[in-house]
């Protein structure tokens, strides 16, 4: 164990936040449990613990379940802060079983192969329509202008919110997303409530509607659900469908600007893939794992758990380093560099166990389209300024990425 005083890792430094991989090779060679005094959380850095613990039941994303704040010795958040909770706390991720279980075999139907499958004609074609209007402007913002609108529509379109109510989703998203950062400000705090606020009235009234006049889409199908072992209350759907749209177009957006980002830093593995797109698929594993767009997992511990000699106890929280995982030696060769051929690739980026990303096989497809819609309309996509990096640890991503075609 090493205590935080002599740790490189700092999610405030801009020098961490531009290049975290260095600090987390540190970290690796240190331990492999570290106490970090500023977050009270214990960080966990190399891959197969990361993976244990992600199965490992003694963890929980919540402990309510089991345990009041008191017992667990932790104080409720702030009561100005209660529809964001609310909102959140009811959605699956932040569930355990059996109410996570209920939600995710319901919300799993969505998500079958074959209906993800089915989806992939729409997606390739709004793909390529959208860097069509990318090729005619003669360039743009590749997180604006494709990046954001694609996962987003899909998304929208699942759920079946009518594309003239779309403008805010994106916004109402980055705020909410604003509180899952390392000791969010007041003022994340104060967005992240009023966009709960906005979001959940809206998908009320949406509700409502559904229930008037039931559609072909994913809300209309969560309340037709006759089960009464299935059956959501309205505030687990209204969290249900937030955490789709945020979960859905969040890792998909970063992914994708992050990979394209990487890909014009090594122009050598760039040039492989423009000449041979049969890589897409294995390329989109190895950029998801070379700049990983969650970076980090937070899980509470329900019993105590031993790390390498170092009891946890109850009551902590341990965080679990997704970036440094997916470049530890002792399972990726090389991890330093980009491998679009790379063919033995366990990344953890849609996480494992209960909480295995349920929307993956979609955020694939949709990485896939966008990637081969920009090599095959846009063969010498270029940058065409240095990109700015958001000043965001947990969820890693750019402000923008100005391209030239």
């Amino acid at each position: 164990m090493t205590a935080e005083s002599d740790l490189a890792f700092d999610p405030w430094d801009p020098a961490f936040l531009a290049d975290p991989y260095p600090a987390y090779a540190e970290l690796r060679e240190r331990g492999r449990v570290h106490w970090f005094e500023p977050t009270h959380q214990w960080l966990v850095p190399h891959h197969a613990d990361v993976s244990a613990l992600l199965r490992e039941r003694r963890l929980g994303r919540t402990y309510q379940h089991r345990f009041t704040h008191e017992e667990f010795g932790r104080t409720a958040p702030p009561p100005e802060q209660e529809p964001f909770h609310t909102l959140n706390d009811h959605g699956m991720l932040d569930l355990e079983p059996p109410d996570h279980t209920r939600i995710r075999r319901l919300v799993s139907k969505a998500f079958t192969p074959r209906t993800v499958e089915r989806l992939k004609p729409y997606v390739e074609g709004l793909a390529a329509d959208l860097v069509s209007a990318l090729v005619d402007a003669g360039g743009g913002d590749l997180l604006r202008d494709v990046a954001e609108p694609l996962p987003v529509a899909v998304i929208a379109e699942m759920l079946g919110i009518p594309e003239s109510d779309r403008a805010p989703l994106r916004p109402w998203s980055a705020d909410i997303c604003g509180m899952y950062e390392l000791k969010p400000s007041g003022e994340s705090a104060t967005k992240a409530v009023r966009a709960s606020v906005e979001f959940s009235e809206y998908l009320r009234e949406l509700i409502a509607e559904r229930r008037a006049k039931p559609g072909d889409d994913l809300i209309s199908g969560l309340i037709a659900a006759h089960d009464e072992d299935d059956r959501l209350t309205e505030q687990e759907m209204i969290s249900t469908c937030v955490l789709l749209l945020n979960a859905g177009h969040e890792a998909t957006v970063n992914s994708t600007v992050n990979g394209w980002a990487a890909l014009f830093q090594n122009p050598g593995q760039l040039a492989a893939l423009r000449a041979d797109h049969s890589l897409v698929p294995s390329a989109v594993e190895e950029l998801m794992r070379y700049d990983t767009p969650l970076q980090l997992f937070e899980r509470w511990v329900l019993d105590d758990i031993e790390i390498d000699g170092t009891v946890i106890p109850r009551g902590a929280e341990i965080a679990m380093l997704f970036g440094s995982a997916n470049h530890d030696p002792a399972v990726f060769t090389d991890p330093a560099r980009l491998d679009l051929t790379r063919a033995d690739n366990p990344h953890i980026s849609f996480s494992a166990g209960i909480h295995y990303c349920i929307g993956a096989p979609l955020a694939r497809i949709e990485l896939a389209a966008s990637m081969r819609a920009l090599l095959e309309q846009a063969p010498m996509l270029r940058l065409a300024e240095e990109p700015e990096r958001k000043p965001n640890f947990v969820i890693r991503g750019l402000e923008g990425l100005a391209v030239e075609v």
